[in-house]
């Protein structure tokens, strides 16, 4: 297992900072999505050259920190057709950037059928799945032009919002240039987390060819919610998570989510010495 962090979860620095400080606390990899990473100046789309490109490219190279995922979680079912051209656009200059980039995937969730992007009982209808669907093929259409691979990330309050889902979208779009981030976490609401374990055994068997990486955090249960903290202090059963790691995806990336520079050297020695141990 090779095991990574959010850019935007340590201490800010400029990138030839932030890069060698996720060496120094022992990480491998790492997620960065630009427009939370990078405050020296504006990632635009037109900033997005060879260029930026190739100095992150190096810096990465100088360092032996791998990028696991570039993020660019958008609404891939916006209602508004002039902003999902948008949106796809984006996507689309993500593609191109990451052809010289070299991430291991460009990430997403999978949107909801609102402007606000956020859950109602629309998003888990069969329409927003084929909805999001077709709104997806013209960005694994890029992915597959440019040579770079596009992974979905299910969440229980987005469309794609579980295995199930996860599969049907595979199947339906066909492309070897889609894959899956697996978060557990994300998958679990309050109503469901008697389920945790079925839902990671489900998810091994019907997605372990395509899991590309997995993120690891957390929850606890307040009141009607469930809040993401950093992994092993709450209720995941990492015992599971990691075995099945270990089983099916040997030196997968595992980026951390929801950790603090105070926190995130800790939680990567906890689920390392928690993975040697299962």
């Amino acid at each position: 297992m090779q095991i990574g962090i959010r850019a935007h979860d340590v201490e800010y620095g400029p990138l030839d900072v932030l890069i060698p400080r996720i060496k120094s606390q022992g990480f491998t990899c790492m997620h960065i999505a630009l427009s939370k990473s990078i405050k020296e100046f504006k990632p635009t789309l037109s900033a997005m050259t060879p260029g930026l490109a190739s100095y992150i490219r190096r810096l990465c190279d100088d360092n032996h920190v791998d990028i696991a995922v570039l993020g660019n979680y958008l609404n891939l079912a916006h209602p508004d057709p002039d902003k999902l051209r948008e949106i796809t656009e984006k996507y689309v200059v993500h593609m191109r950037f990451a052809s010289i980039l070299r991430p291991s995937v460009v990430g997403t969730e999978t949107g909801a059928v609102n402007a606000e992007y956020k859950y109602e009982p629309a998003n888990h209808e069969r329409e927003a799945l084929d909805l999001f669907v077709r709104n997806v093929r013209p960005c694994v259409e890029a992915a597959e032009k440019f040579g770079v691979v596009m992974a979905i990330e299910p969440v229980w309050k987005h469309i794609v919002y579980g295995p199930e889902q996860a599969r049907y979208v595979l199947d339906e779009v066909g492309s070897p240039n889609l894959q899956i981030i697996f978060d557990p976490v994300n998958m679990l609401y309050p109503g469901n987390i008697d389920k945790q374990n079925e839902i990671i055994e489900k998810t091994f068997e019907l997605l372990k060819d395509d899991i590309a990486v997995v993120h690891m955090k957390d929850f606890v249960v307040e009141g009607d919610d469930l809040k993401s903290i950093p992994a092993g202090r709450g209720g995941l059963n990492y015992e599971l998570l990691l075995s099945k790691i270990k089983e099916f995806k040997p030196y997968v990336q595992c980026t951390l989510e929801n950790t603090s520079p105070d926190n995130a050297v800790q939680t990567r020695e906890y689920i390392q010495g928690l993975y040697d141990r299962v």
